[in-house]
């Protein structure tokens, strides 16, 4: 979503190269480029503004330490300023009575249901409750059966509603249902409207009066910019929000919902969704996504990941192999399918400091995962005899191996020639730099890939 404000921020930065400090005249041309690429990211005028003003008079003032490079400086001057109108740290969602409710609000089409599906799935796995769902909009053709089904698919209970039923009355009988089924946090999914009216406002008035909730939170649409903050403003009225979940984050939105809600409306921003999957929900941490909008990476966020998806066991297994010089092409194999867990290796490295940069040098290169897919392709081709022996690989295996993975067998001797090039280089690096650490059968660090 930010990669081309990304983009233009960095690339007025990059004016600052080769000055020696930082004066008014010499970001005034960089603080012009920076407000104009907010504006155009569509963050609300006045945000940009205040951004503007702090970012100026932080580097101007006192705070800006001689003879440290003005580059790296104002960048993290700007980070800074960045995180602070991000909402400055994370707030973290509030379930702590039993039973909590969580109110999912907002206008049709932002993705209430599949975020309640992914509320739930993050709740269970990172706070260990039962999480039950409550479809409360009975309005929208199939929205019932589609938390149902969501439901049904990641193993939540689901409060047996019917399209005939009143809201007010469903959250009533869901409310004996979840003692009865002994559920700690249960979600309420409400029903939307195309644009905000008093009707809807009215009948989510009304569930809020039957029970306090813990949480209401809600789910705003990023592509819809500063429409985006002028919808959470008149939710905010009415209902007193306590944070939103801002959904297709990974989409093609510049990014003016995100810098501009917090600023404007007060409301913390909990979770983006960052996809279709259920699993595609992240918590919001300002100062991660302001990294990430600087190109300064998000390392702890990528080491989240992979400790969700990651097998310990297999990749304490494979670091064993590397040591001892046993890795193999069907172990190689299941690294890449790890990596896929992972989002993929061009997913990764947008966690990485400086990758954005690389990333735009490499437009004209072979995409890696396109190139990781044509490996698992000629991997998956060989017998299991093969891949945990490639010196049996001779022409006429490798001419079958190729028809069958649909390449060239100079493809598939190529893999082969990087493979024993790259089983040598880990081999040396375990031992030189991690032989210690290994005694006592522990590797000395996880292996993601």
């Amino acid at each position: 979503m930010f990669e081309s404000l990304s983009d233009k921020i960095l690339g007025s930065v990059k004016k600052l190269r080769g000055q020696s400090e930082i004066s008014e005249a010499n970001i005034e041309e960089v603080i012009k480029d920076i407000r104009l690429s907010l504006l155009e990211a569509d963050v609300n005028f006045k945000v940009v503004k205040n951004f503007i003003d702090r970012v100026k008079a932080k580097a101007l003032g006192t705070e800006v330490i001689k003879n440290v490079n003005p580059g790296q400086m104002f960048t993290k001057i700007v980070h800074d300023e960045l995180v602070q109108t991000l909402g400055g740290e994370k707030v973290d969602i509030n379930v702590r009575e039993n039973p909590s409710v969580i109110m999912m609000v907002g206008l049709q089409g932002a993705g209430k249901t599949t975020s309640t599906a992914k509320l739930g799935l993050y709740i269970r796995q990172k706070l260990g409750k039962k999480v039950g769902f409550v479809p409360a909009d009975v309005y929208r053709p199939a929205a019932i059966e589609q938390l149902q089904i969501l439901g049904k698919q990641n193993n939540f209970s689901v409060y047996p509603s019917e399209a005939g039923m009143k809201p007010e009355a469903i959250l009533k009988s869901a409310l004996d249902w979840a003692k009865k089924e002994m559920i700690e946090v249960l979600i309420l999914d409400t029903a939307g409207r195309l644009q905000v009216d008093d009707e809807l406002m009215t009948e989510l008035e009304n569930l809020k009066s039957i029970i306090t909730p813990t949480e209401i939170l809600l789910v705003a649409d990023a592509m819809l910019g500063q429409q985006a903050v002028s919808v959470s403003e008149t939710f905010h009225k009415r209902l007193n929000l306590t944070g939103l979940v801002l959904t297709k984050v990974d989409g093609d939105a510049r990014g003016g919902a995100a810098l501009s809600i917090r600023e404007v409306t007060g409301i913390p921003i909990k979770f983006m969704g960052m996809g279709e999957k259920v699993s595609a929900l992240e918590v919001f941490h300002p100062d991660r996504l302001a990294g990430r909008i600087l190109d300064m990476g998000d390392v702890l966020s990528l080491v989240e990941k992979a400790q969700e998806v990651v097998d310990h066991k297999e990749a304490e297994k494979s670091a064993r192999k590397m040591m001892n010089n046993e890795f193999t092409l069907e172990d190689f194999l299941a690294q890449i399918q790890q990596l896929k867990k992972l989002g993929g290796l061009e997913s990764m490295l947008k966690f990485l400091p400086g990758m954005g940069e690389i990333t735009k040098q490499m437009k004209n290169m072979t995409p890696p995962d396109s190139e990781m897919k044509k490996i698992e392709a000629i991997i998956s081709s060989m017998t299991i005899q093969e891949r945990n022996d490639h010196r049996i690989l001779n022409g006429s295996r490798r001419q079958r191996i190729a028809k069958g993975s649909g390449t060239q067998v100079q493809d598939v001797n190529k893999l082969v020639k990087q493979f024993e090039e790259a089983k040598k280089m880990m081999s040396g690096m375990m031992k030189m730099g991690f032989g210690k650490a290994m005694k006592g059968g522990k590797p000395p660090m996880k292996f993601p890939f």
